[in-house]
């Protein structure tokens, strides 16, 4: 069942399996404001067993361009088009979260994004390769975030 985020009441709902559930819930709420305000877009997740093509899709990209799988049990995804430019997130049950943003258009900007919520450790398969800035966030504590571009086509 899908759900709409809801950035002034901050929830846990499907994210309740989480070690650092309150962070987690405040780094979607985050990334929940920023679409509403920037693209009056409404964020709207799905738990990660009811949209497989969104899974498939991230994590072929990380796979082709990084070799890269999350060992972590993806809780939710969402996938969504703004201003021509494909995006997709799914939040891990481990406090990550990943973001694909993909500009349609060729020549356009594509990168993978790396999202680590307060209290959670770097992730064994991303550790050594990616370094982390920090960034405050009034939803979501401290979020340490990294990025790659992406190459391919997809």
């Amino acid at each position: 069942m899908s759900y709409t985020v809801d950035f002034k009441e901050v929830s846990r709902v499907g994210l309740e399996s989480s070690p650092v559930v309150e962070a987690l819930a405040g780094l979607r709420a985050n990334e929940s404001r920023y679409f509403k305000n920037k693209y009056d877009h409404d964020f709207t997740v799905t738990p990660a067993s009811e949209a497989p093509e969104t899974l498939e899709w991230v994590n072929r990209i990380l796979a082709e361009e990084r070799n890269l799988t999350i060992a972590s049990r993806p809780l939710e995804v969402t996938s969504f088009e703004v201003d021509g430019i494909k995006m997709a997130y799914v939040f891990y049950e481990s406090g990550l979260s990943i973001n694909v943003m993909y500009t349609l258009e060729d020549g356009g900007k594509r990168a993978v994004g790396f999202k680590l919520s307060q209290g959670m450790e770097v992730p064994e398969e991303l550790a050594g390769t990616f370094k982390f800035a920090r960034q405050k966030s009034k939803l979501a504590g401290e979020i340490r975030g990294s990025y790659f571009v992406i190459k391919g086509q997809y």
